[in-house]
């Protein structure tokens, strides 16, 4: 059966995944972008975003090889709405998909297969290039992982964000494997990843550590 998996997931020494006052022009909070330069560093970041010249462009390595990883049989996504974009309250155009925000990442995103997007308002599916077709999922995250297994034929699904959305997942025991990247990096306050969910009551244990050039990679599973 396919995995439910968490991958390539930055956060703080002090636990944050994204730093205070998120907004439009800030959208990882104050001090959020200094969790993700490990991954920008990386040749695979470079690859993924389609960069000219990309195969000589960025580290390799150990952070390079969990970039790598985080794509490997994945068929579909789930964000929860932060993630996909600022926006709150009902879509703008009434979710026709007309002058409506169509994420952070341009014409072709990075995923190149199904993402659902858990949100409380309905929006018409929007299709991007390079395959990445957004599905809008009003009936909760239940709902969502039932859709996004599906779509994904057998292929392993990945959890993007936000810490709302990995906690709910980790809180029901749906979570097969988690891949957290520690950058050395104090924000102080902002969105706690784990928050109080108690992962080893929940029967998860660590697998794997291993020190990057940017940042420290811990792997949870669940016991077997």
């Amino acid at each position: 059966m396919s995995k439910l998996r968490i991958a390539c997931l930055s956060m703080s020494v002090d636990g944050y995944a994204a730093g205070p006052n998120q907004s439009l022009q800030n959208p990882l909070g104050e001090g959020g972008m200094d969790l993700h330069q490990w991954a920008f560093a990386t040749r695979g970041f470079h690859a993924m975003h389609g960069q000219a010249n990309s195969e000589n462009l960025g580290e390799t390595g150990t952070d390079d090889d969990f970039i790598a990883r985080g794509f490997e049989n994945i068929g579909a996504w789930i964000l929860g709405r932060n993630m996909f974009g600022p926006v709150r309250g009902p879509w703008p155009g009434g979710g026709s998909g007309e002058a409506e925000w169509r994420g952070w990442w341009g014409d072709n995103p990075p995923y190149h297969v199904p993402v659902f997007v858990l949100t409380h308002h309905a929006r018409e599916p929007l299709h991007m290039e390079g395959g990445t077709s957004f599905h809008f999922v009003t009936d909760g995250p239940e709902a969502a992982l039932a859709r996004a297994r599906e779509a994904a034929q057998g292929k392993d699904l990945r959890i993007g964000g936000g810490a709302a959305t990995i906690q709910y997942y980790l809180r029901a025991g749906l979570v097969d494997e988690m891949h957290i990247a520690i950058a050395p990096v104090l924000l102080g306050s902002g969105e706690k990843l784990i928050g109080d969910v108690n992962l080893r009551a929940l029967g998860y244990q660590c697998i794997e550590h291993v020190k990057g050039a940017r940042a420290t990679h811990v792997v949870f599973g669940k016991d077997a």
